[in-house]
């Protein structure tokens, strides 16, 4: 494989190369963070409670040395297009208040079970309230879980992100750290290339009661991406590839209309494009997926019902799930074209259960997609990603490698197949 990020050169030449595509063979990456190891999670367990005892300059060096051991672990594993892990962040957006001004947390009232992103109709029927008190139950008592974080850490997880102010950028300070790590963790293994995943502006804040400052959800949405137009601009510049995140189960969207879900995602498409107008749209790939946690898929949107937008945006990747629910969405390509330049970025293997794919199921999921759209244009990936703020991984880090593995195999059986 190529060691793309060695020198300051070869980042300059990356970042003004396109996405990489896999011309030669099929390539794999995954959606970007990784479980946490045990005593990185106890760090940020001292620092969310701000513990005496927690030590600034001891946390960031453990940062740097988990970023290294990630991204070794993937390369180790066959994967070829590699995150950082995401080690430096608490959650995927519990980290934003440290970035944009006008956002505050404030601590959350629960009423009752949560749907871990499964919301809307389902809560309001209590098809599953069953499941949800006997998986809340399980969480409580640590479900064998190798660390349980303390009460106290809980507690200061539980918080909600509040708009109370205009929203911009506070400085580069946290992302160039990103970079930095990222970088010298590059420097000592061999991938084909790298990105760093951000957050998509329709996740800042999307519960009722969550945008204060701002007269409507419109407003407050271009606000933050504007604001976080800043973080992708310096992950392009700094060579990566940039991954936007923005899973379509949220806003509600279990609880919508069709016509309505279209209309709203279909605003989302327009702000997008203005956001990323001037960037190098060739070097970014788009994440959607249906929730990142465990719970029942039993009324998701399907991506039939909208895929005509989301290929309106201008990245250049799309990276999806393909949880049993939507496994069969695969069809829809013999209808829909892909338009020139585009690549698919299917999950491959599953980022909650603890079943590890056999490589003839994820060859079979390759190829059957890659003669439909194009080898070229397939790289096989993973639903979404496996790490959860100081809560822990949703599955063990061993299921998380032996899917890597797994992955990686089916790829090359795949390749083998179609280009014999």
């Amino acid at each position: 494989m190529l060691s793309a990020y060695n020198s300051a050169t070869d980042a300059s030449r990356t970042s003004r190369a396109a996405l990489r595509r896999s011309t030669e063979r099929i390539l794999t990456t995954q959606v970007g963070s990784l479980p946490r190891p045990i005593d990185l999670r106890k760090m940020w367990d001292d620092r969310l409670v701000g513990r005496p005892s927690f030590n600034q300059q001891a946390f960031e060096a453990r940062v740097r040395q988990a970023v290294a051991e990630m991204v070794a672990r993937q390369s180790e594993c066959g994967i070829d297009v590699v995150s950082d892990g995401e080690q430096g962040r608490i959650g995927w957006t519990a980290f934003l208040p440290e970035r944009l001004n006008g956002l505050e947390d404030r601590p959350v009232i629960r009423t009752g079970p949560t749907g871990g992103g499964m919301g809307g109709r389902i809560a309001a029927r209590g098809e599953f309230d069953g499941y949800m008190a006997e998986r809340a139950r399980l969480q409580a008592m640590g479900e064998g879980r190798e660390y349980i974080p303390t009460p106290e850490a809980v507690q200061a997880l539980s918080v909600q992100t509040i708009n109370t102010g205009p929203v911009s950028h506070k400085g580069f300070g946290p992302i160039n750290e990103e970079i930095d790590n990222f970088k010298a963790a590059l420097a000592k293994t061999h991938v084909v290339e790298a990105f760093l995943p951000s957050v998509g502006p329709d996740n800042m804040g999307y519960q009722p009661g969550q945008v204060e400052y701002y007269r409507s959800q419109e407003e407050y949405l271009r606000a933050c991406a504007r604001g976080i137009r800043e973080e992708y601009r310096a992950i392009l510049d700094a060579g990566f590839v940039l991954q936007i995140d923005t899973p379509v189960a949220k806003f509600n969207a279990l609880g919508m209309a069709i016509a309505d879900f279209r209309k709203r995602f279909g605003l989302l498409v327009e702000v997008f494009n203005e956001t990323l107008e001037g960037l190098d749209t060739d070097r970014i790939r788009l994440h959607i997926c249906y929730g990142g946690g465990r719970g029942p898929h039993s009324e998701d949107v399907t991506l039939p019902e909208f895929v005509d937008l989301v290929l309106q945006v201008k990245a250049a990747g799309l990276s999806y799930d393909q949880n049993p629910r939507h496994e069969w969405e695969w069809e829809m390509w013999k209808e829909v074209k892909l338009p020139p330049g585009k690549v698919l970025i299917p999950g491959c293997v599953g980022h909650t259960n603890d079943v590890i794919e056999h490589p003839e199921l994820v060859k079979q999921r390759i190829v059957r997609l890659a003669r439909v759209v194009g080898r070229e244009n397939v790289i096989a990936g993973t639903d979404c990603g496996f790490a959860q703020s100081v809560f822990g991984p949703k599955i063990h880090p061993d299921l998380v490698w032996a899917k890597f593995k797994t992955l990686a195999e089916g790829a090359r059986r795949a390749t083998r197949e179609l280009w014999g």
